[in-house]
């Protein structure tokens, strides 16, 4: 079964799990920010999917990092910080078990899961 990370109130999270619900893929919901297991699963995720596609320097929590926390990040430094702050991982993180999306396009979830 497809494994879904991401945060609960997101609103790219409800939109890829509606996506999901509408075209009748089964799927299971892991809030990683509530059930402590992004730390857990950065290793692998970024060894599939790479850090740099993991790291969300768009969104708010990356706009509330020091400047010092921002500056100069590497693999080793995004990994730690995803960690610290999993709000900082892109979301939602698809596991199919064959492969990792990250983020959500409905267009890729088409191609990608049908």
């Amino acid at each position: 079964m497809i494994k879904v990370f991401g945060i609960k109130n997101c609103d790219t999270m409800k939109k890829a799990c509606a996506w999901l619900t509408e075209n009748g893929i089964a799927y299971e919901f892991i809030d990683y920010k509530k059930a402590g297991v992004a730390e857990a699963h950065l290793a692998d995720w970024n060894a599939r999917a790479t850090w740099q596609k993991l790291l969300n320097t768009r969104g708010l929590m990356w706009k509330k990092l020091a400047e010092a926390e921002r500056a100069d990040v590497d693999e080793v430094k995004a990994l730690k910080l995803m960690a610290q702050y999993p709000s900082l991982i892109k979301r939602p993180v698809l596991d199919t078990g064959s492969q990792l999306l990250v983020g959500f396009s409905p267009e890729t979830y088409m191609e990608q899961l049908k």
